[in-house]
């Protein structure tokens, strides 16, 4: 296949984005695996924290992971002591989680360990290229939702 067939790898910021994204994942997994979490356990956490009763598919969407996957890391969150759900759903058939208190103190770990890592990441860049590429990269995901375009 010729160049002009395909996307030139080193041009692509596709490309680069995904590999940023690869590698900060696994700088994150790096520094969460010591706490006894990974990254889906630590985001699963922080939205809680930030968003208390967040229902399994709310959770499943802003963790990137399927419905069923978030379903089994929240069962064992639950018996872990992490978080607690109504027995019952009080409307509809979400059970809303919350954080316990050893849920919160987890978290508090965790979050120490991934700023570091963001803090690691952004190391060289300015702050006003740390807000230029927040910026940028807030838009890029705005048009990719919102253009309307397959």
């Amino acid at each position: 296949m010729s160049q002009a067939d395909g996307v030139d790898l080193d041009k692509s910021l596709g490309y680069l984005l995904k590999e940023t994204s690869s590698a900060l994942r696994s700088a994150m997994e790096e520094v969460l695996r010591p706490l006894g979490m990974t990254v889906t356990h630590y985001s699963c956490l922080e939205l809680l924290s930030q968003r208390p009763g967040l229902s399994n598919s709310e959770l499943a969407r802003g963790t990137f992971v399927t419905r069923q996957s978030m379903n089994v890391l929240l069962q064992a969150l639950e018996r872990d002591g992490y978080v607690t759900r109504p027995a019952e759903a009080p409307v509809g058939k979400a059970l809303p989680a919350r954080l316990t208190p050893r849920g919160r103190r987890s978290l508090e770990k965790a979050s120490a360990a991934v700023r570091s890592v963001e803090v690691r990441m952004l190391d060289g860049l300015s702050e006003t290229e740390q807000s230029d590429a927040f910026r940028i990269l807030r838009s890029m995901v705005d048009s990719l939702r919102h253009s309307g375009r397959p």
